[in-house]
Order: C-alpha cells, then sequence, then structure tokens
C-alpha cells in the first residue's frame, strides 16, 4: 500500500487519513472519519484496511520443510473464508464510482472487488455466492433482500467478514433508513456471532457523538471520532477590479449597458 501511494505522487497524506492509520489497522475499535467533501475519506479507511488483508495474504517466510512441522503443537485454525469488507452506500451510483475507485487501490494488493445492487447482472451475484471473498459494495436495501431471499447463506458469506464501512453516513442520520441499516448491521454481527469493526465515513457533521451512537448504539463511548476540517486542497484567489465605463458603441443596434458589466461578462464567459 505504501508503493501504491508513492504511484500516486502523494508526499503526504490528509489530516484524516494520518489519524484513521492507528485505530483501523488496530481493528479493536469503531471509527468515525468526518471530513470536507473530496478529502480523501474513502482512502482514510481503505488504506488501513488493504493493508491488513494485504498483509493476511503475503506468502510465509521460507521454512525447512524437515523442520518446519511440530506433530506437539496446537493446530493452526484454518482462516474463515467469506467477504473480508462489507461496503454500505445509500446510492447505486456512489457504489458505481468507487467500484472503479477501490478496484484501483485493492488491486495493489490482490484483493477483488465486487459490486452488489438492482443493476448488477445475476451472474455476477452468482460469482459472488460461489467464491465470496474481498470486498462487496451494495446498498443497504440489497442487503435487506439478500437476508430476505438467501438468509440461510449469510453466515458463511461473511464467515471471514474483518470490516464493515458506511459511507455517506450523515445521510442515515434520524432517519427511518437510518434504523434499517443498523438492524442489519446488528443482523451480520449475529450472523457470524461476533462483533466486527465498523467504520463511519461522513461529511463534516455537528454532533460527533451523535454519529458514534449512531455506528455503535449502547457503546458509543467506545468509537474513535476523527473529525478533519482541511480537505488538503490549496485556496487560490484571483482579484479583480473594473473601472466604470460608459456603454460601448455597437453599430446599427442600441445598447444601454454599461462598459464596466460587459467587461465583467467576457471575463466570466
Amino acid at each position: 500500500m505504501q508503493r501504491w501511494v508513492h504511484s500516486q505522487g502523494w508526499t503526504t497524506l490528509h489530516d484524516a487519513q494520518e489519524r484513521a492509520i492507528a485505530p483501523i489497522l488496530a481493528g479493536d475499535t469503531d471509527v468515525v472519519i468526518a471530513a470536507a467533501t473530496a478529502a480523501g475519506k474513502t482512502e482514510a479507511a481503505f488504506l488501513p484496511i488493504c493493508s491488513v488483508l494485504a498483509a493476511e495474504l503475503a506468502p510465509a517466510s521460507e521454512v525447512n520443510p524437515w523442520t518446519a512441522h511440530d506433530p506437539w503443537a496446537e493446530p493452526t485454525p484454518v482462516a474463515a473464508s467469506g467477504v473480508q469488507v462489507l461496503y454500505v452506500s445509500p446510492l447505486k451510483a456512489l457504489i458505481n464510482d468507487q467500484y472503479n475507485r477501490l478496484e484501483e487501490i485493492c488491486e495493489t494488493a490482490d484483493i477483488a472487488v465486487h459490486r452488489w445492487h438492482g443493476d448488477v447482472s445475476g451472474s455476477a451475484k452468482q460469482d459472488v455466492l460461489r467464491n465470496p471473498t474481498g470486498v462487496l459494495l451494495i446498498t443497504p436495501e440489497s442487503l435487506e433482500a439478500m437476508f430476505v431471499i438467501r438468509g440461510t447463506k449469510v453466515p458463511a458469506l461473511f464467515a471471514g467478514l474483518r470490516y464493515v464501512v458506511v459511507d455517506e453516513m450523515h445521510s442515515f442520520l434520524a432517519t427511518a433508513r437510518g434504523a434499517q441499516l443498523q438492524s442489519l448491521l446488528h443482523r451480520i454481527e449475529l450472523a457470524i456471532r461476533r462483533r466486527c469493526p465498523r467504520i463511519g465515513l461522513s461529511a463534516t457533521i455537528g454532533d460527533m457523538n451523535d454519529a458514534a451512537a449512531f455506528l455503535r448504539p449502547g457503546d458509543a463511548g467506545n468509537v474513535t471520532q476523527i473529525s478533519s476540517a482541511s480537505d488538503g486542497r490549496e485556496l487560490r484567489l484571483q482579484l479583480r477590479g473594473y473601472v466604470a465605463a460608459p456603454p460601448a458603441p455597437n453599430a446599427g443596434e442600441e445598447d444601454d449597458t454599461p462598459g464596466e458589466k460587459v467587461a465583467i461578462a467576457n471575463h466570466l464567459f
């Protein structure tokens, strides 16, 4: 993932991206990331997530086949298969946009990315069911339909779940759709019989405590809050002045528009 960052020509990370690394890598806490639009919230979540998944996929160091096996050692548990990251978005269009963006990031770590909503073909969904892995991008409604239609497959589908990412979280706050999403996330944890770290991505919001309470009802105090007002972009200002002038003469036409307004209009055009 460091190589991916360097390949983008980045010389530094945004504030929210920097602060999100430690808690997401730890994987033992929920995280709310609130920052301005285009401040890199997606990368703030997925760079450390992909780093965790890439470390798990990395080949083990070379071992001596004659001495490596200890017959008296405790058996190593087999990692659970299944979708590793569940990304929930309020809009299909946003899923389509993020799909292309995440594919570029995840390709570096050899992590598969899948879409699941009403416009995705049945064959693509069957591929996910046959080989659930990587990142699954889905809407709350499609996730609800999955429980209704394929409820018995949900535990196996999400057996390997490591993170849940909720994008545009501010759009769910204090809404019926938000209550539905809370129910869905709770049901997933019931299905896999364990708690899974949740990461909420949001535009700048007034009360971060409300966002934390939404993300993890009943345990908001243990949600790591990352709020950044900086979007990392340089502010550029151009100041121009216009001198009052009489209307410009127009052959054969009567035009009483003051000359300075014509100059302003030409500049804007």
